[in-house]
């Protein structure tokens, strides 16, 4: 019984100890005023805004619809083409607000 005691002791010393290493030599990580990546980020949703987010949702809906002319009905086939169109119009602002409202 008492190996056994000493050999889960062990074993938690040796997750327990690293950790707390771990834990008092972390610092704090902060998100910078740096701007290396905003030409990306605005060419990539001035993209998805504009003429990019219509090809992908026209994409999808004839995608959709070419299911739809071969004989195999989903509501799939339907909803998704409308989350497309949806996401790319309206996510992009929500997903760079709450990105610059965490940062």
């Amino acid at each position: 019984m008492t190996n056994t005691t000493t050999q889960t002791n062990r074993r938690a010393s040796d997750y327990i100890i690293p950790a707390a290493i771990a834990l008092l030599c972390a610092t704090a990580a902060y998100a910078g005023a740096d701007n290396t990546f905003d030409p990306a980020l605005t060419k990539f949703t001035d993209f998805l805004e504009g003429s990019g987010g219509k090809i992908i949702t026209v994409l999808s809906l004839a995608a959709g619809l070419i299911g739809l002319a071969s004989g195999r009905f989903s509501l799939g086939q339907i909803a998704v083409p409308v989350g497309v169109g949806i996401g790319v119009g309206t996510g992009v602002p929500i997903v760079t607000s709450v990105v610059t409202a965490v940062i």
